[in-house]
């Protein structure tokens, strides 16, 4: 017979009120609560949190406190990741992030699922749906991810947004539910390139005056 853990880690009815799950909880606030504790100038050490929090981490993971989660083992995050103040994974179910990814205060990725009837709902039933954010993707402020939504490469979601659906690659979606609203297109390239390439003149200039 499988375990609440078992059918909630593959996407089925479970009861969260189960002891295994309470005692994975509370590892999990456990860690948090010591992160969201942590100073500046305890860089290291919260590095060291998050590799024992996360279920997979890659370099460079960056995340400002405070931060919390139901699990934390089963969330996967790839190289250069950094997020803002007050986000919050939901993960009863997987959440993968690609690399490069950059978020925004107070982003919500959120798995858990309920039954829309509601004398099964009342009975404690739950269940989640994974998440995928894709490479190089950048997720504003007040974002809200819900549960089986993937988010694909190289895409930009507005701010205040609710993501209920599929976002494809190489676009700019927002929106409450969130919509695409253009594609990245050639010429956004070259004007930020072109844009950067001011930046380091200035940058290099400011260093040969020195």
């Amino acid at each position: 017979m499988r375990t609440e853990k078992e059918k909630m880690l593959q996407e089925e009815l479970y009861v969260a009120n189960d002891l295994e799950l309470r005692e994975d909880a509370k590892r999990s606030r456990q860690l948090t609560r010591i992160f969201n504790q942590t100073t500046e100038e305890q860089a290291e050490y919260r590095q060291t949190l998050l590799k024992e929090l996360f279920k997979k981490t890659g370099k460079n993971i960056y995340m400002e406190p405070p931060f919390r989660c139901d699990y934390g083992s089963n969330i996967s995050i790839g190289n250069n990741f950094y997020a803002n103040f007050d986000c919050i994974f939901l993960d009863v179910a997987e959440i993968k992030i690609g690399e490069n990814v950059m978020f925004g205060p107070k982003v919500n990725l959120l798995t858990p699922g309920h039954p829309i009837d509601s004398v099964v709902r009342n009975a404690g039933l739950e269940f989640g749906k994974e998440i995928q954010i894709g490479d190089n993707v950048w997720i504003g402020g007040n974002v809200v991810v819900n549960p089986g939504v993937t988010i694909g490469s190289n895409t930009i979601i507005g701010s205040g947004s609710v993501v209920t659906k599929h976002i494809p690659e190489n676009v700019i979606a927002a929106g409450n539910p969130c919509r695409v609203i253009r594609p990245i297109i050639e010429e956004d390239t070259f004007y930020w390139e072109a844009k950067q390439k001011e930046y380091w003149k200035e940058v290099n200039n400011k260093e040969l005056k020195k």
